[in-house]
This record gives structure tokens, sequence and C-alpha cells, in this order.
């Protein structure tokens, strides 16, 4: 798998642009060819190039023209100079300007082989310090007191150096991302990017898009070629988040995706091949879903070779503490606050509370205390932490209600007030999607309601 596909190829001796056009399409790349400068960038404005291949000197505009022109609109693009051995002067000045690479007539076509290596090895390294995330340079700490936790970090160690695909289920707020990022780290695909989606973000109509990319002009809005995220994970991990919000008319295309290692971007026909490791996850039932015809059977069982399931952090209480006292220092110090401690009072009220939004909730409500108190010490009224008694239908909705309408939309928006807005937490409580909370919520605030 290669993003260079489109080149723009710059010389006005027709030897020369044979030769280079013979040679890359050997290759199966797309090939444009311009005979001076001048055309060169008529051309870079009118389209997108992966790679530009100039001549140095031309009539009407030189290849440092060329070169500039393409820097200023594409500035993360490639661009290799031609040159005769006499002028190596100008592409050393070509190379300060911006240039990527140079070739010096007359060159071979193992020449021209080596350079395009070149520059697909430095759009890959591109790729990834774009999508590389703060958690793959700084460690995140894992907190394993519990026995159950400290059985999954050693399943984890076993699991990393596996290929095979993983499966994290968990209430919202366990720390699957977490225990994905660790699983990558452990692995021999390490050096690759761990990639991430959450599918419960992303639109119905957008999805498709982002997870296989598309092609300039497949639809309205899709000004250029646009890498997909399993491009961008291409010999690295690809992370699934919340995969049961997948559209159902979608996860064909995703299952025959994960079992070929194939896929199409939308309006493109090449099928591009790529070697990646999927880890997916979700808070929800995934054989409810399957029962309720929400999820594809074939896709589960493709994705839950190798399952981890976390338990909620009210089943390891014994975590609390620690975890207490991880985020204090954490977030004292990306605060620049003089580090606190907790108060007794503050450790016992921690303990007590059940967490319904698991170690995320922690973690905010540690961060919040940090940034609020002004004593040395965190205090239990610091903590502001109130069990909330779950309401019921009766207790909260007057049954006298005239349609059922109005019945979900007070049940709803009264789950999320009991939740402080939490969408996930919410529409797992109330046995929905995220994307089906979201739709419903979107139709509450049309004019019409």
């Amino acid at each position: 798998m290669t993003s260079i596909e489109k080149i723009l190829v710059v010389d006005d001796e027709l030897i020369i642009r044979d030769f280079l056009y013979q040679a890359l399409k050997k290759k199966q790349k797309e090939v444009r060819l311009a005979h001076d400068g001048e055309e060169a960038i008529r051309l870079l404005q009118k389209e997108s190039f992966d790679l530009v291949i100039t001549d140095m000197k031309m009539p009407n505009r030189t290849g440092l023209d060329v070169l500039k022109e393409a820097k200023t609109l594409y500035p993360e693009i490639c661009v290799v100079i031609i040159t005769a051995y006499a002028s190596v002067e100008n592409a050393v000045e070509a190379m300060a300007m911006g240039a990527f690479h140079y070739l010096i007539k007359p060159f071979s076509l193992e020449a021209i082989e080596a350079t395009l290596q070149k520059v697909e090895e430095h759009e890959a390294l591109l790729r990834q310090n774009r999508y590389l995330k703060e958690e793959i340079t700084h460690s995140r700490q894992i907190i394993a007191e519990s026995n159950a936790m400290k059985k999954i970090l050693r399943d984890v160690e076993k699991i990393a150096q596996s290929n095979a695909s993983v499966f994290i289920s968990g209430e919202s707020g366990t720390g699957k991302e977490v225990i994905a990022q660790e699983i990558h780290n452990l692995s021999l695909r390490k050096q690759a990017p761990l990639i991430k989606v959450n599918c419960a973000a992303l639109s119905d109509t957008l999805i498709e898009s982002e997870f296989f990319g598309h092609e300039k002009g497949s639809f309205t809005g899709a000004m250029g070629k646009r890498l997909g995220r399993f491009e961008l994970a291409n010999k690295g991990t690809l992370l699934l988040d919340e995969i049961t919000e997948i559209p159902l008319s979608l996860q064909p295309k995703l299952l025959r995706a994960i079992q070929e290692q194939e896929f199409e971007r939308v309006g493109g026909t090449r099928t591009i091949h790529v070697d990646i490791r999927f880890i997916a996850t979700s808070n929800r039932d995934l054989k409810q879903a399957i029962a309720e015809n929400r999820f594809r059977e074939d896709l589960f069982y493709r994705l839950n070779v190798l399952p981890i399931h976390i338990p909620p952090l009210r089943e390891r209480k014994e975590e609390v503490l620690p975890l207490s006292r991880y985020f204090l220092r954490r977030f004292c110090r990306e605060n620049h606050k003089k580090q606190k401690t907790l108060s007794h009072n503050a450790e016992q009220k921690l303990m007590q509370y059940d967490w319904p939004g698991n170690v995320r909730e922690l973690g905010n409500i540690l961060e919040r205390s940090v940034v609020l108190s002004s004593s040395e010490s965190v205090e239990a009224e610091d903590l502001h932490l109130e069990q909330k008694k779950e309401s019921t239908l009766q207790e909260s909705i007057p049954l006298q209600e005239t349609t059922l309408d109005e019945l979900e939309k007070k049940l709803i928006l009264q789950t999320l007030e009991n939740h402080n807005q939490n969408r996930t937490k919410s529409a797992e409580i109330l046995g929905i999607s995220v994307r089906t909370l979201r739709n419903k919520l979107k139709l509450y605030r049309s004019p019409s309601k």
C-alpha cells in the first residue's frame, strides 16, 4: 500500500519525459506530463498530485518556480529536481527551498525506483507522525490492585504478541482505550501507529469515508483525495471504539475489509491492501445487539477472537485510592499546582461512592478538585460527590401524558440530567445507541417540536 499514486512529470526534453513516464507507469502510477514550467504550474493549480518530478532548467518557468508553486499549494508535497551534473549547486539551492531529492542526468531506472521508495517511506513517516497520540509518547499508568485487573494485565502481555483481533468490553469509562493502547505498546507493531476511530462520533454519511478514505469528487465536498483510517493504520493497529455504533448497512463492507485486509476508497476502483491488527471496544451487550439484528453475528465473531472484559470500578474498589493518588499527582503537575494530598475524610468518601462513570468520572472529579481547592489537601467537601438516586419512570414522569412520544422525550431528558448530560452513560441506561440518542435530541430541538 502506498499513498504516492498521482505524479506530475515536468521536462522540456521529450526523451526524458517519455523515459520517466514509462518507468512510473510500470510501477502502476498515474502520470501527468508537462513540457515546461508554465504548463506545470497551470496543472498544479487545477489538480492535486502526490509527487512532482521537475527539470531544473526549462523555458518560460524554471524548476524552482514549479517547486515554489507546488510548496505554496501543497506544503507537504515531495518535489524531486532533475539537474545536469554541472548544475548540482542549483539542486542544492532547490533542496534549501524545500525540494525532497534530486536526480542527476543521465539517470537509470534503478535510480528512479530508489527515489520513489524514499518518497514513499517519507510519506509513511509523515502519516504516522500526524496521527500519533499523546499517550504513545507519554506512557499512561495502569493501576492494577484487584485480582481481576492483575489477570487482565497478565493476559494483555500474551495477547499483545498475537496478530489476532481483540474485543474489549466493559462499561463506559472503565479504561478500555488504555488497555487497547497497552496491547499496541507491547506488540511487535509498536513502532507503527495506533489509529483510533470513535464509531459513535461519526455520522452515517461520513463513516465510510472515515474508514476507507475517498477520491476527489466522489461526493459533494470531496475536494481532494483523502486517506482513511485503514490506510493510516497500515502495519500498525486500528482501534474501533464503540463498534456497535456502526450502521448495519456498512457492517458487511467492514467485515470484508477486516477479513481480506483490502478495500477500495469511496469513489475509487483500485483495491488497496493493508496489514492491520484490529482491536474493537464496546460498552453494550453484543449478544443482545445481535439478537435485535443491530449487529452482524459474523462480524462479532471475526472481532471477538481474543475477548477481554474490564469490570466496573465499583467491583474493584481496591483501585480507587491508588488511582486517586495517581490522578492527584498528574493533575497537580499539569495545572502547575503544588502537590496536594487527600484527607482521611476525602478518602472515605471516595471509597463509599459507587462510581457510575468509572475511572473516567474519578479522573474528572480529581481534576476539578485540584483546580478549585485552595488548601494543600483535598477535603471531602472539595469532591462534590453525591450518590444520585436512580429515578423511576413513575416517580419522575406523570403517567397522564397523552402520547408515548412525550413520555419518551421526558425519560430521555431526565436521564441525561441525572447523569450530567453524559450521553454515553445515558444511552447505556436507556438501552439505546449513542447515535439514536443524538438523533432524538436533534429531533427535540427542531422547530416542529
